[in-house]
């Protein structure tokens, strides 16, 4: 059973806790939309929050805060980083809440739905971009989840296919400027990218990949968070076609899931999901054999 209550939480006085038997998670409704909590009932928050920001409210710069946000791709300083520091409207729903921020300078209005399974250790969360302005936008709905200290990432690859039973390129890997495929942080395998987290490590890295099997996890003391998302084969991708980006320094690692690229006209609006799932008890793979050993299973593909 869902149950839904109000709540204090991180120096907010406004938020909402949503769970079930197996999860619990907070949002916050004096900032956001943001889900600030994530873990297992009565457990430790599996997101990261920054401690400094915790709490806050109002102003014209724009804060990290942590937990769960929804920004639109291509990421633009003006758009991009436009404060989310203002109170959101919240409504209950059959399954959990739904959060409405103000329209943004841009014209772009965001919401979050939350939909918590009644039985399992899985949410799915629907993401909104609605465009209340005057003229076309291009964007693409981008969720981005923020990770406590000390885990890894693991992105998977598209099948391996050998030469010369396919010559045709099967996806991409985007870098930036500042990543260094040679920072210790990295395990490049065959089938799986591994990104360590570590507080020690203040220089940032960033990849972009189209995941074609829509999904990636993060890895931390036995607790696997793991997002699903879709993979459209026809649609066009921001950041040169990546549906998925993982980002970390020495605060926190993202875990992020991109829409594909669209034209969205005043009035209309895009629509993006995840489906998240928490595991105990999983082991730590350092080699894509264990990957396949210890989480494809869990996975239910």
């Amino acid at each position: 059973m869902v149950q839904i209550s109000k709540i204090q939480y991180g120096g907010w006085p406004n938020c909402y806790k949503i769970s079930n038997d197996h999860l619990d998670l907070i949002v916050t409704t004096d900032v956001g939309p943001r889900i600030i909590f994530f873990g297992f009932k009565n457990g430790e928050n599996q997101f990261y929050v920054k401690t400094d920001e915790a709490g806050l409210t109002g102003g014209s710069e724009w804060h990290i805060f942590g937990g769960h946000r929804l920004w639109h791709a291509p990421e633009v300083a003006e758009r991009t980083y436009a404060p989310d520091n203002h109170k959101v409207q919240v409504e209950q729903i059959i399954d959990g809440l739904r959060l409405t921020s103000q329209t943004e300078p841009c014209g772009i209005q965001k919401a979050i739905e939350i939909h918590l399974s009644e039985t399992k250790s899985s949410v799915k969360v629907k993401h909104i971009l609605i465009n209340n302005g005057v003229w076309t936008v291009p964007l693409a709905a981008w969720a981005l989840s923020v990770m406590r200290t000390g885990g890894v990432a693991i992105v998977p690859h598209a099948e391996r296919i050998e030469f010369p039973q396919q010559l045709t390129p099967t996806h991409s890997i985007t870098l930036w400027g500042y990543t260094r495929m040679s920072d210790s942080r990295w395990t490049w395998g065959e089938r799986y990218i591994f990104l360590r987290q570590d507080e020690t490590s203040t220089k940032p890295q960033k990849l972009g990949i189209l995941n074609t099997h829509g999904w990636a996890g993060y890895l931390r003391d036995g607790n696997l968070f793991v997002k699903k998302f879709d993979y459209t084969p026809s649609a066009n991708y921001s950041d040169i076609n990546c549906n998925f980006e993982t980002f970390t320094n020495d605060e926190m690692l993202e875990l992020e899931s991109l829409g594909p690229l669209q034209q969205l006209e005043p009035g209309k609006k895009v629509q993006h999901w995840e489906e998240w799932s928490l595991f105990s008890g999983v082991k730590t793979p350092s080699t894509d054999d264990e990957v396949d050993e210890y989480i494809l299973p869990l996975l239910g593909n």
